[in-house]
């Protein structure tokens, strides 16, 4: 990797049409693609194609990336790649979207380029949203709705132990009828829940994030996401026993 005096300098050559500063970057900054590629195996894709489409993100990533940000190309560069990967899986992807969620989901990662190039980092849904001036939670179903699916096969790791393939969390059930109840009223039950505790249970344990992880993405601090997680366990306990 080049350090950041070098790499400004390149960016600016490469920036004025120098195409050997700018396959000098690339080469440089490779490791980038491939550390992101990693996180989107096993979706039915074959790595090379996934690792040219990254490198189309890392050029966009050099070809934009405005010097006065204070922010390391790195730092500017992955969230670029892995919107270029996004973008093509959800192209590609059996799951169809309405055209107004794709346009609006287009428009929320263009915000978000825009504000990281602003803050330095990467910005929280109330920011974009205040941004787009709409509500974070349209910019959340907008987001949902253009997820690549996941696979059976995508591994999770809980408390620095073994990591778990998805299917290995699946619980069979013989009684499929008191299966599909018990799902009516868990969805009952989060209905009832306010909307930002709702919200915290469905990326606390329907997306495995971190409670660091969704106090960055909704604009609190982790204590509060603690609080807030303990409030909406408790009403859901207590929903549960009078259902």
């Amino acid at each position: 990797m080049l350090d950041d005096e070098q790499t400004k300098k390149m960016l600016i050559k490469a920036q004025a049409g120098d195409c050997d500063a700018q396959e000098e970057l690339l080469q440089h900054n490779l490791n980038l693609v491939r550390s992101v590629v990693h996180r989107f195996t096993n979706r039915g894709y074959e790595w090379d194609d996934l690792f040219q489409i990254g490198c189309i993100g890392l050029i966009k990533a050099v070809d934009r990336f405005d010097a006065s940000f204070s922010v390391r190309f790195s730092t500017y560069a992955v969230p670029m790649i892995i919107g270029e990967i996004r973008r093509f899986l959800r192209d590609d992807s059996m799951v169809k979207v309405s055209r107004p969620l794709k346009e609006l989901a287009y428009r929320v990662h263009k915000a978000q380029e825009k504000l990281q190039g602003e803050l330095g980092r990467e910005p929280t849904i109330s920011e974009v949203a205040q941004e787009l001036a709409i509500s974070s939670q349209e910019i959340v179903a907008a987001l949902e709705a253009v997820q690549a699916p996941a696979s059976l096969h995508d591994q999770s790791y809980y408390d620095d132990g073994d990591p778990l393939e998805r299917m290995q969390q699946i619980r069979y059930v013989d009684n499929q009828e008191n299966a599909s109840f018990d799902n009516l009223v868990l969805r009952e039950v989060m209905a009832r829940l306010p909307p930002r505790q709702r919200m915290v249970i469905e990326l606390r344990y329907f997306e495995d994030k971190t409670q660091a992880e969704i106090a960055t993405a909704i604009g609190l601090s982790q204590v509060q996401v603690s609080r807030i997680e303990k409030q909406a366990l408790k009403m859901i306990r207590s929903l549960l026993q009078t259902s």
